[in-house]
């Protein structure tokens, strides 16, 4: 077992790391998308000449990122959620929270197993094809990366909601994680 995560479970050491550098390499990504941005907005306007493939790539870009830090987001406790309820019933009973905090997760690594699910085919698929975006002579690019990201990110997120169950069903039956 590696470091805890803000739910106080440990998480395997080698998946921890996996998903600290999908998080960075989504946060890199967001950098460079800055860079992009930026340089498209000057070439317009200074040079009357923008980049090629600006729009296109921002939207590509955008689901990747998502993808890319959903499984540290969730590990990290980030994830938005109302909390009102569940903090009124970890006072009165809190094995009660315990189980039903690991109900929560074990829907969400249900629905991510969904989605996981369903863009597996759209991965085939782009790869098969050759989907892309944009338009031929001007500016194209591959759509299997981000689909591939996206049943990567979405995998692990449904990996990650397991980890966050097993602690809580632990929790909830009084062993320590």
């Amino acid at each position: 077992a590696g470091p805890s995560g803000a739910y106080g479970q440990p998480q395997p050491f080698r998946f921890e790391r996996l998903t600290a550098a999908m998080n960075a390499a989504g946060t890199l990504s967001i950098f460079g998308l800055l860079v992009l941005i930026n340089c498209d907005i000057v070439g317009r306007s200074v040079f009357n000449r923008p980049v090629r493939g600006t729009t296109e790539i921002v939207s590509l870009a955008i689901v990747g990122i998502v993808f890319l830090q959903l499984p540290n987001t969730l590990w990290a406790g980030r994830f938005v959620r109302a909390e009102l309820l569940h903090d009124v019933i970890v006072l009165r009973a809190p094995r009660v929270a315990d189980m039903l905090q690991a109900m929560f997760h074990l829907v969400g690594a249900a629905m991510m197993a969904i989605v996981v699910w369903a863009t597996l085919p759209e991965l085939h698929s782009a790869w098969e094809i050759g989907d892309y975006v944009g338009s031929l002579g001007d500016f194209t690019a591959p759509t299997w990366p981000i689909r591939l990201i996206t049943v990567v990110g979405s995998a692990c997120t449904c990996l990650t909601f397991v980890f966050l169950a097993l602690a809580d069903f632990r929790r909830a039956a009084g062993k320590t994680t």
